[in-house]
Formats: structure tokens, C-alpha cells, sequence
């Protein structure tokens, strides 16, 4: 080969490396110093030939001039010359407004911004393929759908429009922004404006809306059984069981059989009790009391044994597995197990004989458990409480058997201060009840505190949960490299953590983060701090959205709200699945003495019942948000007092204080001043008045309007005149 020949080859690789370089940047522009630096070219002459071939590549128009003598790859070239295409799989987030963004399978990727436009026919939740472009500078991770891997859904409900010829669908959830054409003969007897159920059928490649087909009609919107029906059914929840479960269940006998009662601990004769909220109909969990001849106290906690008559791979079984857990509703239970089995024969009902797993404590007077066993037993409860019965003898009433009722505040004081001085965080729940017409309208509210008698049952239940846990996983435990559910608790992320802490700071509190005791400790400080100032809200709203969501996991890192190394869910088998699970391995491991389960399928039951427990709370939420703007429906125009539960940029969040309806305030609706957000101070600033609005605030709203429908609520705020920051003129 000449030498003339060697010299075009040699420019012929540089000129491709440089194309590629600029491959590799798409979006920034390059000079050829730029060019020679990323090269390591130094001298003159080097930098001489990349001068004249960037000049070259400009003519051919394979860069394109950004601006004086600075480049970019020309876009017709990126394929050839540009980085190869990389691939990622996930989850589809979809908002309302048509963008998503996909959470990958490796949690620890950052999510990835899908534009309107690229979205494909991808829908809210399905697992997806993802081709990511290239990564732009202090940009988020952007790419397109290129492939739906597996639909989340497939049947949706919504309404049904007929307009001018054209019939389609337009689905209750906002995270589907797509309406379902339905073809023509596809109705079955739906009709325009009914709530259905719609099945996606196709989605042609050339078409911007999918094809279904009408399955089921519910009836008219607004009616208080098909709004309900409507909220379990977008989330594929049954409503019904299959014939096949009902039938099995059918089957089962109630009448306990000598042999069976033969193998347990009797706890017939000993004094035993349940409480519940007054309308429960499953008691899945009892405690026991007696007085030991040494002076000790032997509690007793004994939850229903779901697992004798619900064997794996039973139609029962699978099917609970499906659903995972109990949902409810403001109006209803629609439970994981059918009724003869969780309201008659697991349901630890007053003076009937059941079958039970027991974690059983020996304590002393400080309730400092001495000595614990784990096992089968039978009860038989002499009285079943409702909470207020319990409540009104701990706060100095009469009632039946209270001595032992104080025994039992006693014993669960005493284990609840332990608790709280190792460090558990001391949340305050609230929850939001109706009084509700026999057509299920709400025609008040209530707010549900939690009390002593909750946290009576509640400490007990923390018991025996870790108990179990510890006798598991544990060092020194025999199965303590056997496959076991743990709940688990993660902690506070990092990054909300060091917000939380600006926040706070501005407000005139500190906390000390130097270890995870002092935290909590300074948690703990800080709600008492607050308690009935008007920053309270503020700082428990905040708090909470610190923490992370407890989970059902194999891999157990400890429970950190909780302060426990070792935790589980043991206690209620008869509306959570892996309370059964964990009776089911307790039963292998300790009685059968066998060997361990399989990790990884265990793991696979375990994220099921995380998600569909996460389901749940959803459906429990949109439930409730339904019944709040259904109160607030012929309540337009009146006046409530209210706290800044959110700031966004669309305007500000306001919970009612009463009932806890959340409607949003438009900035548009707050006239008289333009307010910018701060979103890291959770707050909004009046550019002219400088009035602040932050999160906490009380404030006094006007119900401006209510989509039933859609279940939003929209406020107006009533404003006090403020002084202009020149101070010459009022503002409203």
C-alpha cells in the first residue's frame, strides 16, 4: 500500500473518532480545541488537521454550525455515529397529562421522564422496554416506549359517551389519559352516560386510542353501590368469589374434632376476651389473663388458626393469595377469606370453643417477660368489647371484669414506655369515619383518635408480632437461616431527612442525627414539642413523608419505626395473607420440624403482598375521598376552617379540620396578588403583599365546587387585607 493510501486510511479512522465524539455529545456544541483535548492532541500540526477535518465534515454536512465555529453532529448521523441505543425495563407511573415516568426494575436507577408523545401504547402500570436517549447535562434520564412487556390491566372502568356516531369510553382513573373507542355492536346494552366496564381488545399500531369492548355495566354514576363496585373493579379486585371457593368453603366443617383439641394447650377455662371497633364482625385476635402461683401474670395472645382449615393450593388459598388482604371501604368489607370463615369459623366469637396460634408471656408486675411460648391452642371468650367500653373503665367507669381490663392497661402501659424509651417513634394516627343514611350517603364525619383501649390491644399485638420474629431470626435460633416473612421498615431517606431538617430549623427546632437513637429521640422531643401549637401539622405532615413504607420482605433489616430488630405480622391471619404465611412456617419449622422453604419464592409472595396491600390503601383512599366530596356536595358556598395540608404548583392544599375533606385552592382563586412557590420551605410568597402561606397554616376556605365523579373538591380562600410592601395600599 502507498503512502498516500495509508495517510486517507489514518484520517479516515481519526475522522471517524471524531465523529464519534460528537456521537457521544449529541446536544453540546465543540470547537476544535475542544475536540484535540478529549483526542490528547498538543501540537500545532495535530491541531491543524482536526481544525480542517471538523471545516470538511461542516461542507459534507455531517456537522452542522451551532454557532462560530463551534459544532454538533448533524441528527440524520446520530444512528450511525452516536452512542448505542441502551435498553431499560420498568414500571409505568402515567400522570394525567399524558407524561410518565418509568420506575426501573433496579430500584436504584433514577426514574425515567417518558414525554406525551413516547409514550407508545403503553398504559398506567404496565411493565415496559425502554430505549433511553442520550443523557443530557444536569438532566433527568429521558427516553421513549418502545415495548409493552406485560399489561397491568386490561378491563377498565369508566363512562360511556355516544357523540356523533363515535362511542367510546372515558376511564374514572386520572393515570389513564386515553378514552377506549368501542366499535360499533360492542355495547351490550350499555347506554350513553352509564358507568361500565370496558376490555381493551386491540390497540392498532397507527391508532392513538385503543379498541374494547363493554363486559359489564354498572348502572348510573353518582350511585353510592356502583361508585363503590367502580373502585374495586379499576383495581381488579373481585367483588365476588369464584363458585368454586364458595363451594369449598361450604364444605368445611365448624364442629372441632376431639383428636384435634387433643394436640393443643387448653385455654378454655381461662379468663379470655376480645376488642374490636363496635361494627367488626372478624375477631382474629384474643388475650388472655392469669395470676401464676409464683405472683407472676400470664398473658396470653391468641390469634385465629386460619391455617388449619385453609390448606395451600386450595381454592380458598389461592384465591386470598390473589387478593393479599381485606379491603375497606367507608361502606363495606370485602374480605380475603369467605364469610363463613372469616365471620363464623375462624372469628374468635364470645362463648363459642375455636382454634388458635398463641404467642403466651410470662411477666412479672413491670411487664418484663420472663419466660414466652409459641403454639396451638384453644380458647373460648367470655366477652367480646367494643373500644369505648374498654376506654370508659381505664378512664375510672364500671363495666364487666374491669379488674382485669386494668391489669391488662397496666401490663400494655408498662410494655408501651419500654418501648418508647428504646426508641419506637411516637406517630399519632387520626382517621376519618361517616355517619352514613341507609343509601349510604354521609350525612356526617368524625375523626377517629386513637386511644388508651387501641393501644392496649395494640401492645400486646407488638409482642407477640417480635416475639415470633426473634424466635426466627434471631442469633443462636435454630432456624435462623431458615426462609421466614419478616416486616421490615427502612430508614428515613436521606435527602427528605435534610429537608425535614431545614424546615424545622427555620421554625426554631433542632434535631440530632449523629445516630439513629438520638434521632428518634429527637423525633419523639419534637412532637411533644409542637403538640397543640400551630406548626403541629406542619411538622407531623412532614415527618411522615420522611419515612419509608413498611414492606413484606425475606431479607430482614429491622423495623425502624418501631425500634425492633425482628418484626413480623402474626396477628391477623383473617384479612392478611402473610400473617398466614407466617402461621404456615411457625407450624413447619417449630411443630413439624422441618426444613426450610425456598428463599427467592418466598420473596416472590412477599412482594405480592406488599403491592397489593399498597393496592388497598389506595382503594380504601379513593373510597373515602369519595364520601368527602359526596358530603361536601350541597355544601357549596359555606365557610369551614381549614390547614395547608399541600403545596403544589397548581395552588394549595387545604384539609377541613372536621372532616378532613382535602380540596385545593387555585392561585387563580387568590386574587389580588401573584404568589410564587417555595417549595422546599413548603410555602408560597405574595410577590406584592409578601404574605407567606405555608404548609400547617390555618386558614378559613369557601367550598367553591365538587366533581363527584372525579372526587375533587375546590376551595376559594378567604384573605385578610394586607399591607402592600410599600405600605401605601390594602390588598385582598
Amino acid at each position: 500500500m502507498g503512502k498516500k493510501k495509508k495517510l486517507e486510511n489514518k484520517l479516515s479512522v481519526f475522522t471517524n473518532a471524531i465523529l464519534s465524539i460528537f456521537g457521544e455529545n449529541p446536544f453540546r456544541p465543540m470547537n476544535y480545541k475542544q475536540i484535540c483535548k478529549v483526542l490528547g492532541i498538543k501540537d500545532a500540526a495535530g491541531k491543524d488537521v482536526v481544525y480542517n477535518i471538523l471545516v470538511d465534515l461542516f461542507e459534507q454536512g455531517k456537522l452542522l454550525e451551532e454557532r462560530p465555529y463551534r459544532y454538533i453532529l448533524n441528527p440524520e448521523y446520530l444512528q450511525e455515529y452516536g452512542p448505542k441505543t441502551q435498553y431499560v425495563e420498568g414500571t409505568v407511573d402515567m400522570k394525567s397529562t399524558g407524561k410518565a415516568y418509568v420506575v426501573l426494575d433496579d430500584e436504584a436507577g433514577e426514574d425515567v421522564f417518558i414525554a406525551a408523545n413516547n409514550t407508545g401504547q403503553a398504559l398506567h402500570g404496565d411493565r415496559v422496554k425502554v430505549a433511553m436517549f442520550p443523557k443530557r447535562k444536569n438532566k433527568k434520564p429521558e427516553g421513549e416506549i418502545v415495548e409493552v412487556l406485560q399489561r397491568k390491566h386490561t378491563d377498565f372502568v369508566g363512562v360511556l359517551h355516544i357523540s356523533h356516531g363515535y362511542v367510546f369510553v372515558v376511564p374514572d382513573m386520572d393515570s389513564i389519559p386515553v378514552d377506549i373507542f368501542i366499535p360499533k355492536g360492542e355495547l351490550h346494552g350499555a347506554k350513553n352516560g352509564q358507568k361500565v366496564v370496558v376490555h381493551l381488545v386491540d390497540w392498532p399500531e397507527n391508532s392513538g386510542n385503543p379498541f374494547g369492548e363493554i363486559i359489564r355495566v354498572l348502572g348510573n354514576p353518582g350511585e353510592n353501590d356502583v361508585e363503590m363496585e367502580s373502585i374495586l373493579l379499576a383495581h381488579d379486585y373481585p367483588i365476588e368469589f369464584p363458585k368454586k371457593v364458595e363451594k369449598e368453603a361450604e364444605k368445611i366443617e365448624d364442629k372441632i374434632q376431639k383428636a384435634e383439641v387433643k394436640k393443643r394447650k387448653d385455654y378454655r377455662d381461662i379468663f379470655t376476651i376480645t376488642i374490636d371497633p363496635q361494627d367488626a364482625k372478624d375477631f382474629d385476635d384474643a388475650i388472655s389473663l392469669r395470676k401464676l402461683d409464683n405472683g407472676h401474670w400470664e398473658v396470653g395472645v391468641h390469634i385465629a388458626d386460619v391455617s388449619h382449615y385453609v390448606r395451600p393450593g386450595s381454592a380458598i388459598d389461592e384465591e386470598a393469595y390473589n387478593r393479599g388482604t381485606s379491603v375497606y371501604l367507608v361502606d363495606r368489607t370485602i374480605p380475603m377469606l369467605p364469610e363463613k370463615l372469616c365471620n363464623n369459623v375462624c372469628s374468635l366469637r364470645p362463648d363459642e370453643e375455636k382454634l388458635t396460634f398463641s404467642a403466651v408471656f410470662e411477666m412479672d408486675d413491670d411487664a418484663h417477660v420472663l419466660n414466652h411460648w409459641i403454639g396451638k391452642t384453644i380458647i373460648k371468650s367470655c366477652r367480646r368489647y367494643a373500644y369505648e367500653e374498654v376506654q370508659a373503665m381505664i378512664e375510672g367507669g364500671e363495666g364487666d371484669y374491669k379488674d382485669e381490663i386494668l391489669t391488662f392497661h397496666h401490663l400494655a402501659t408498662k410494655l408501651r414506655e419500654r418501648r418508647m424509651a428504646q426508641g419506637s417513634l411516637n406517630f399519632h394516627s387520626e382517621e376519618v369515619k361517616f355517619i352514613l343514611d341507609e343509601q349510604g350517603k354521609p350525612i356526617d364525619t368524625y375523626v377517629r383518635v386513637q386511644n388508651e383501649s387501641h393501644e392496649l390491644i395494640e401492645d400486646f399485638m407488638l409482642l407477640a408480632n417480635r416475639t415470633v420474629a426473634e424466635t426466627f431470626g434471631k442469633p443462636g435460633s435454630p432456624w435462623k437461616n431458615h426462609t421466614f416473612v419478616y416486616r421490615i421498615h427502612d430508614e428515613p431517606n436521606p435527602e427528605k431527612l435534610n429537608n425535614f431538617l431545614r424546615l424545622i430549623s427555620r421554625l426554631g427546632y433542632t434535631m440530632d442525627i449523629s445516630s439513629r437513637s438520638k434521632l428518634v429521640k429527637s423525633y419523639n422531643k419534637l412532637f411533644e414539642d409542637v403538640d397543640g401549637k400551630g406548626e403541629k401539622n406542619l411538622v407531623e405532615t412532614v415527618a411522615i413523608r420522611t419515612m419509608a413504607k413498611a414492606v413484606y420482605s425475606t431479607e430482614n433489616i429491622g423495623h425502624y419505626g418501631l425500634a425492633f430488630d425482628y418484626y413480623t405480622h402474626f396477628t391477623s391471619p383473617i384479612r392478611r395473607y402473610p400473617d398466614l404465611m407466617v402461621h404456615r412456617l411457625i407450624e413447619r419449622y417449630l411443630i413439624e420440624n422441618q426444613g426450610s422453604v425456598d428463599r427467592k419464592e418466598y420473596e416472590e409472595y412477599c412482594v405480592h403482598s406488599s403491592e397489593m396491600e399498597k393496592q388497598a390503601e389506595e382503594m380504601e383512599r379513593q373510597s373515602v375521598k369519595y364520601k368527602q366530596a359526596e358530603y361536601l356536595q350541597d355544601k357549596i358556598g359555606q365557610v369551614f376552617d381549614g390547614l395547608i395540608s399541600g403545596v403544589s404548583k397548581w395552588g394549595l392544599y387545604v384539609e377541613l379540620k372536621d372532616s378532613k375533606c382535602e380540596g385545593l385552592v387555585r392561585y387563580e382563586d387568590m386574587p389580588g396578588d401573584y404568589y410564587y412557590l417555595d417549595e422546599e420551605n413548603f410555602r408560597v410568597i405574595g410577590q406584592d403583599s409578601g404574605r407567606v402561606i405555608q404548609l400547617g397554616d390555618e386558614v378559613r376556605v369557601i367550598v367553591k365546587n365538587v366533581n363527584l365523579l372525579k372526587r375533587q373538591m375546590d376551595f376559594e380562600m378567604i384573605l385578610e387585607p394586607t399591607k402592600k410592601k410599600s405600605g401605601k395600599r390594602y390588598r385582598n
